[in-house]
């Protein structure tokens, strides 16, 4: 058996994160994960890539992760380029603007995964159990059984569900959950351009769906996100890659030139879900877990590490004041704090989809006047930037 005052269900960027941020806590952990959590990188780029904000990367530093990084997957984006296919609205964004050496940079997942874990396999109140599933969770009112389908049981007094938009510690917690189809399918692949990127983050919005282009080490090699309605994504799944390739090049209106498709194309639903309960006495839900958003701002993945950085926070002022951590009435404050900013950026991501959806005139002239009103006011221009960072 193993005893812990915290099991954390989930070894992705957000339950790593916030095993590392507990580092200095006084509390013993077990992480828990279905899979072997580090896995080598290919000599490609990983296909699955977050944008992560220069908050969260400072965040990261602070907990001697962001160093462990090789330098080699790090793509930082110096500048940012939105614009609207169907009017003349546009935005451009530059970290230059605020003093700034980049907005953020573009990580693959799974080398932040490998980072992460690095430090934590090093902490002495950590241990892992990679590629284990847990089959039976028991209840207390002061400790929780974690039944194990390797015969192994884990005690604990607080279970941290950090297991993806699937969450099995949720759906055990059987908390309501919110969800809406998005419509939407993303397609995510590697491509190789003629032009440099020159360190710009490139999303434009088309009538069926936002493409994004984020810029990778390789100055010519770029991760798209393309957000399509779900039959336009089917169409454009059952081209040939020197199609897709054209129909990028005329969405980006021939911005960084010929465009060759460079890896496999993956692709998946797009949900937004929001669960309108996140704790309970001895549980706790973050990242995917408790909410899910379009990608199309790219702030699904730091929305999870603040949840995560949020938590310890809390976890470690509960300790040091001597409180009980394990209880929802101690956790409510971080519940409060981190569902109002996942709600504002649900509402945030939907206004944006609903604004830059379809091609009626009307909604073309307010996204036109919108957007260049914004890129010629200094102070507002300003605000989003800094927004962008995460400060």
């Amino acid at each position: 058996m193993y005893q812990a005052d915290i099991a954390i269900v989930g070894a992705g960027m957000v339950g790593l994160a916030l095993a590392r941020a507990l580092k200095d806590v006084p509390v013993s952990i077990v992480l828990i994960d279905t899979s072997s959590i580090q896995k080598p990188l290919s000599d490609d780029p990983e296909l699955r890539v977050s944008a992560i904000n220069a908050a969260n990367q400072q965040a990261l530093s602070d907990l001697g992760a962001w160093q462990a990084l090789p330098e080699a997957r790090l793509s930082p984006y110096t500048s940012m380029q939105v614009w609207d296919q169907d009017s003349f609205g546009h935005i451009a964004f530059s970290c230059e603007e605020l003093g700034a050496q980049s907005l953020g940079h573009i990580v693959e997942n799974q080398a932040l995964v490998n980072a992460l874990y690095g430090k934590v396999i090093g902490q002495s109140n950590v241990t892992t159990l990679p590629s284990v599933q847990i089959t039976k969770v028991l209840a207390g009112k002061s400790e929780t059984m974690l039944m194990l389908n390797n015969d192994e049981v884990v005690s604990c007094r607080l279970v941290v569900g950090a297991d993806g938009a699937n969450s099995a510690i949720r759906q055990h917690a059987n908390f309501p959950l919110t969800f809406r189809d998005y419509g939407h399918t993303a397609i995510v692949a590697t491509i190789r351009t003629a032009l440099p990127h020159a360190q710009v983050a490139r999303q434009v919005f088309t009538p069926s769906g936002p493409l994004a282009l984020l810029p990778l080490r390789d100055p010519h090699l770029c991760s798209i996100v393309w957000s399509q309605t779900s039959d336009t994504a089917q169409a454009l799944l059952a081209q040939q890659n020197s199609e897709f390739a054209k129909g990028l090049q005329v969405a980006m209106n021939g911005e960084v030139g010929k465009i060759e498709v460079h890896s496999a194309r993956i692709h998946f639903p797009l949900t937004m879900r929001y669960a309108r309960q996140w704790l309970s006495d001895g549980l706790v839900i973050i990242g995917d877990a408790a909410h899910t958003i379009h990608p199309l701002a790219g702030q699904g993945a730091n929305l999870g590490l603040q949840d995560a950085f949020a938590l310890a926070e809390r976890i470690g002022q509960l300790v040091n004041n001597e409180q009980p951590f394990y209880q929802a009435r101690f956790l409510r404050p971080f519940e409060r704090a981190r569902k109002a900013e996942a709600v504002k950026m649900i509402a945030a991501m939907e206004g944006f989809k609903q604004l830059f959806g379809g091609d009626n005139p009307v909604k073309k002239l307010i996204r036109g006047v919108g957007m260049s009103t914004a890129n010629a006011l200094p102070g507002l221009k300003q605000k989003f930037i800094t927004q962008a960072m995460g400060w």
